[in-house]
């Protein structure tokens, strides 16, 4: 876990020249969505089509909100980013998941543009803290401080194997 203190104004990076950031509330074609998702987490191809459904489904959760779903269109139409954010207003906490960006267009500095977007739009709700399940080096790249780390044990049987 790492989180990232939010005590001013966040500054976000602009895209590469022919980038645009956009929230869901902008556009929110579910087949982008899917096909960056689907590549970013390192799927080669096209998405499946019966990925749409759930897709849709991910957005019906209560606290999702498409002005806090962060993408990078790129010059051709496509989303190469992504960045989900959730906002807790009780206690003025962002969350952040999922991100993805399309293999061909890492390291250009569109994920952690779109990350610091949706923290920024968080911030304005009243966010004083953003926090992250991984401890990636690209979160703590942005500035993301790690936290915790959790550790799943299994109890092995002598024998038998996992319990």
């Amino acid at each position: 876990m790492a989180k990232l203190e939010v005590t001013g104004p966040v500054a976000v990076p602009a895209p590469r020249e022919g980038f645009r950031l956009k929230s869901l509330a902008d556009d929110n074609d579910i087949r982008k969505v899917h096909r960056v998702m689907w590549r970013g987490f390192n799927h080669t191809g096209e998405p499946p089509e019966e990925g749409l459904a759930w897709r849709v489904q991910m957005q019906s959760g209560p606290n999702f909100r498409k002005d806090l779903n962060i993408v990078v269109e790129a010059p051709d139409g496509n989303f190469v980013a992504y960045a989900g954010l959730w906002y807790e207003p009780s206690n003025r906490i962002a969350y952040v998941e999922p991100v993805a960006t399309d293999p061909d267009y890492r390291r250009m500095g569109l994920g952690r543009a779109a990350v610091l977007e949706g923290v920024r739009r968080c911030a304005e709700l009243g966010a004083t803290v953003a926090y992250v399940g991984s401890g990636q080096p690209f979160y703590l790249a942005i500035g993301f401080r790690k936290l915790s780390r959790h550790v799943c044990w299994v109890k092995m049987n002598p024998g038998k194997g996992p319990e």
